[in-house]
């Protein structure tokens, strides 16, 4: 099939400028290593993974791939540094970032050989990763699920050109070859998708789940603060419908339910909580309330997305979800989206007509 060179591919030495993006208890070793396989970018999501958990799950993915992939770090963990140390020790190709990381981690990574690719919300933060050494940024628009922004691909996306000179990868909105073509005729260098990643026959996620996606219209999702306080893009269903009607109150007695829950399945101590509590609330400007909400994530997504259990979880849900209608393999997807963009970009090319020919009558 034919081949999309850019700057991404060159970056990382994957074959296609595709990215699957870490998604909390969906990309996980199964997902990450098809994509790889299939010549995309896999992130393995190790914010919702133990340290444990993450040594094991880079094992499973290296022994189904030996192709590129990378791992998603939260940069407020507590641990992150040890977690940096892991993806140098077992030469994970890329590092992904949720949250801008320190110079310093930066600057160890690169050191190493990895490559650094943290995802951004805005042109300023563009210029701020990329005069610390980042190699590469993911820019996601509002329309994408998971914590999201109010500013629209097809603005944030050129803002962000016009700022840095790294490669710059385009996510929110995308699930298709004529979303590839389009994002590569405005100078990004790939995309990035969670949703169409998610609904595909490598993802973990429940059947009876991925059909609660197939099922949705456009309409179907909403940008929420009642999930854990900060914008998040998720299907619209009973319990965040009662997510929003409810009151400051209930949502911070669930929080703390949650967190509880969430140290309970992890193993974390209290003082780590506090301790990462602590440095979210400095490297994200968030209020006190808003940390605490933020507690409510793991355990709401992991409700739905891995126990199935969608009257008591909640299922992060990018814009696309109403237009997506089927369920892939990793390969079929990424040769497919490869294809019609190919089609795409030479259907463009054969517009353009020589300054010196005259226009037939």
């Amino acid at each position: 099939m034919s081949m999309l060179r850019t700057p991404l591919t060159e970056l990382v030495g994957i074959e296609h400028p595709i990215v699957q993006t870490g998604m909390g208890w969906v990309a996980g070793p199964s997902l990450v290593s098809a994509t790889a396989e299939a010549g995309g970018l896999g992130i393995l999501a190790s914010a919702t993974m133990t340290f444990a958990e993450l040594e094991a799950a880079i094992a499973k993915t290296k022994a189904h791939t030996n192709k590129p992939f990378g791992v998603n770090i939260r940069a407020d963990a507590t641990d992150a540094p040890e977690r940096i140390d892991l993806l140098i020790r077992e030469r994970v190709a890329v590092a992904s970032f949720a949250l801008a990381p320190k110079q310093e981690l930066i600057a160890k990574l690169k050191d190493a050989g990895v490559v650094v690719i943290p995802s951004i919300g805005a042109a300023k933060h563009a210029v701020k990763v990329a005069s610390w050494g980042a190699d590469a940024v993911i820019v996601q628009g509002g329309e994408g699920g998971g914590h999201t922004g109010p500013v629209a691909t097809t603005l944030l996306l050129p803002s962000v050109l016009d700022a840095v000179d790294i490669p710059v990868v385009a996510a929110g909105g995308f699930f298709d070859g004529r979303g590839l073509a389009a994002a590569l005729a405005y100078g990004a260098a790939g995309v990035a998708m969670g949703t169409r990643f998610l609904l595909t026959k490598e993802s973990t996620v429940p059947d009876a789940v991925k059909q609660e996606y197939l099922k949705r219209q456009l309409q179907d999702t909403v940008v929420s603060l009642k999930v854990d306080g900060m914008p998040h893009r998720v299907l619209n269903t009973e319990l965040v419908d009662r997510l929003e009607h409810s009151g400051r109150w209930r949502g911070l007695t669930a929080a703390v339910s949650n967190a509880a829950k969430f140290k309970g399945m992890t193993g974390m101590k209290w003082s780590t909580m506090v301790r990462d509590g602590l440095a979210m609330r400095k490297a994200k400007d968030l209020t006190w309330s808003q940390v605490i909400m933020a507690a409510n994530t793991p355990m709401l997504l992991r409700a739905g997305l891995v126990e199935g259990n969608t009257q008591a979880g909640v299922l992060a849900a990018g814009q696309v979800t109403g237009i997506i209608d089927d369920l892939p393999t990793c390969k079929e997807l990424i040769d497919r989206i490869v294809a019609e963009a190919v089609t795409r970009i030479d259907t463009i090319a054969s517009l353009t007509t020589d300054p010196g020919a005259t226009p037939s009558t």
